[in-house]
């Protein structure tokens, strides 16, 4: 060839650029190809748990705004709000003390049940479409994401087949205490972090464990050591999943927690030798992740218990949120083969942890005299029995009768941290707990050759039929005014000024609070719902005192008379705003008895302004 000839890149340096660019694109797509050819099974698993939970909640949707879950629409209420107020942090504009709320004290985010990390997180969400947008979406991932967290920790970690693992985390994700406390409680449905918590404690475990001992070619016996860095490992990621796990539900930590400690004892004792030589290193583990985890968690728990608006004790009282012995043996109303009648058995919608059902209880008992794996079966056994009972709380309870007969929470009640959890919800361990029971039969059964091979999936599967889920009530919501959509209230209040919605939002109806929502917590509001210090010398309580201004302005609303106004109510409302730190007062055309509303609030602060579908008064 001459030298005179092009070369390619001389002729076409474009074309070889592409050339190049293709060449380097194709390993990265064969690559992506090959892994999910890997993980189709486990995707096609995420795929059906994303799609179970979608249906379960579309009657949010397609309109999340206009709609909300029927069943318990106050605690809707006011996970919205908390979205809203999370969101804050992408502008900047956030602290632990929010003062968006309960103006002029405001409110204490760490004593109350917040989600702070998933707000956070799903700030932009909230910011473009809304925080009834972002609430729709955490109540179905919740779902999925906990189903398939639990999926994927039987399979991997204890090595099953992937349909057993299905069955398992279907039934962790989707079963009955699951779906009822996807009726607002975020805070208690997002557990899809538990399964990671259980892996890194295992984890610990494992690289605790030297082994048993072994000769060496003198004969002599040695073990091997623990494996520091993965225990080091171990423990800096458990510290980091609890960190996170406090700012999403610590209530859902806390349990996780009792029903570990109870299992780890029940497997000491069942595994002797297992416990002598992984101790040292294991207790080691754990107290390097408690040192870690209090580096992140020390400022926002004392804050929570010591600092401002913070409360050191429970609110509910033990003997009320009980478990009803009966309702173990009862399918939940939410459940295709339960009966409204069930209700009666517990507090109300949100609260239907324990029904899960005789038949489920027979074959999960069956199960764990059948499948195998002896020690982690007693573990799960003492483990199910122990949260089981706490549930029955101080008395037990049988068919909606007490029967004075001490419950095992009685030994219990009152310690510290312990007094702020419900009994009931200790029955929300016990899905995991039968779940691995069923998991583990099922498993066994489809690696045998016997008739167990198809018994046992196909007992295992009628016993779950009857607790199968359906979609969770919603009902329309009315429409947030227009003079708060439209941004009309900055003409009467300023950015982080104090508006004074009428009827004044309470924990019963929390309504006014939607405007706050809309408005990305633009302003704060008087009053509301929250736990702060309020109860009889300090302790925790929900919601606040009312002052006299809000209390004859919610007397109006309640009855409609128009009460007699004098010098002296005049007074009062003026020392009730200054109070508050307001700027002004709205009074919107959808209010209750609105006409006698205006009429008061016309005689108290004079006459009002017009302001979309507003009157409003600065005061």
């Amino acid at each position: 060839m001459s030298s005179a000839a092009p070369t390619a890149p001389d002729a076409a340096p474009e074309q070889a650029f592409r050339l190049a660019d293709q060449v380097n694109r194709r390993p990265r797509a064969t690559r992506l190809l090959a892994a999910v050819r890997r993980h189709r099974a486990d995707l096609l698993a995420a795929l059906i748990f994303a799609v179970l939970a979608g249906w379960l909640t579309h009657g949010l949707w397609p309109d999340p705004g206009a709609r909300i879950l029927a069943l318990n629409p106050e605690d809707q209420t006011l996970y919205e709000w908390f979205l809203a107020v999370d969101a804050r942090a992408l502008l900047g504009d956030f602290d632990l003390l929010t003062d968006r709320l309960n103006a002029p004290d405001g409110v204490n985010l760490m004593a109350n049940t917040t989600v702070i990390a998933l707000g956070v997180l799903f700030a932009p969400v909230t910011l473009l479409l809304g925080a009834p947008v972002t609430f729709a979406l955490l109540a179905a991932g919740n779902l999925a994401g906990t189903a398939l967290a639990w999926y994927l920790l039987f399979h991997r970690t204890l090595r099953v087949r992937r349909v057993a693992a299905a069955l398992g985390g279907g039934l962790c994700g989707f079963g009955p205490g699951m779906m009822s406390q996807t009726n607002s409680h975020l805070h208690m449905t997002a557990q899809w972090l538990v399964p990671v918590i259980v892996w890194l404690v295992v984890r610990l475990l494992r690289a605790a464990d030297p082994g048993p001992d072994t000769p060496d070619q003198a004969g002599n016996t040695r073990a091997t050591g623990p494996d520091r860095r993965r225990l080091f490992t171990s423990a800096a990621g458990l510290a980091g999943a609890i960190s996170a796990q406090v700012f999403i539900g610590e209530e859902v930590l806390f349990l996780a927690a009792i029903t570990l400690l109870v299992m780890a004892i029940s497997y000491a004792v069942a595994d002797r030798d297992l416990a002598r030589r992984a101790l040292p290193g294991f207790a080691g583990g754990l107290a390097i992740a408690a040192a870690l985890a209090l580096l992140v968690l020390g400022y926002p728990l004392w804050f929570q218990f010591a600092g401002p608006q913070g409360v050191a004790d429970g609110m509910f009282t033990p003997a009320y949120f009980s478990a009803d012995l009966s309702s173990w043996w009862t399918l939940s109303p939410l459940s295709v083969a339960g009966s409204d009648e069930s209700a009666r058995l517990t507090t109300g919608p949100a609260e239907y942890n324990t029904f899960l059902g005789w038949p489920l209880l027979l074959v999960a008992g069956v199960c764990a005299i059948w499948a195998g794996r002896r020690r982690l079966v007693f573990a799960c056994v003492a483990a199910g029995l122990v949260m089981g009972a706490l549930s029955l709380g101080p008395e037990v309870v049988l068919g909606g009768t007490r029967t004075a007969i001490p419950g095992p929470y009685a030994l219990i009640g009152g310690l510290p941290v312990v007094d702020g959890a419900l009994p009931m919800r200790f029955a929300l361990a016990l899905l995991p707990i039968v779940a691995t029971l069923l998991v583990l039969a099922v498993d066994r059964a489809l690696r045998s050759s016997g008739p167990a091979r198809r018994l046992v999936p196909l007992a295992v599967g009628v016993a779950l039929l009857p607790i199968f889920p359906t979609p969770l009530p919603t009902a329309g919501r009315p429409a947030v005014p227009e003079f708060i959509t439209g941004g009309h209230w900055r003409q009467c209040v300023p950015p982080g000024g104090v508006l004074v919605p009428v009827p004044l939002p309470t924990p019963k109806e929390p309504w006014p609070m939607r405007w706050a929502t809309a408005a990305d917590a633009g302003f704060g509001l008087p009053e509301g719902f929250f736990i702060g210090p309020y109860g009889r010398g300090g302790t925790a309580a929900m919601g606040t005192f009312k002052q006299p201004t809000s209390a004859l302005l919610a007397d109006v609303a309640r009855r409609g008379d128009q009460p007699a106004i004098g010098d002296e109510q005049r007074r009062q409302a003026v020392r009730d705003a200054d109070f508050w730190g307001a700027s002004c007062v709205a009074l919107t055309d959808d209010a209750p008895h609105a006409q006698a509303l205006r009429a008061t609030l016309e005689q108290l602060y004079g006459p009002p302004t017009r302001i979309a579908d507003a009157w409003t008064w600065r005061v």
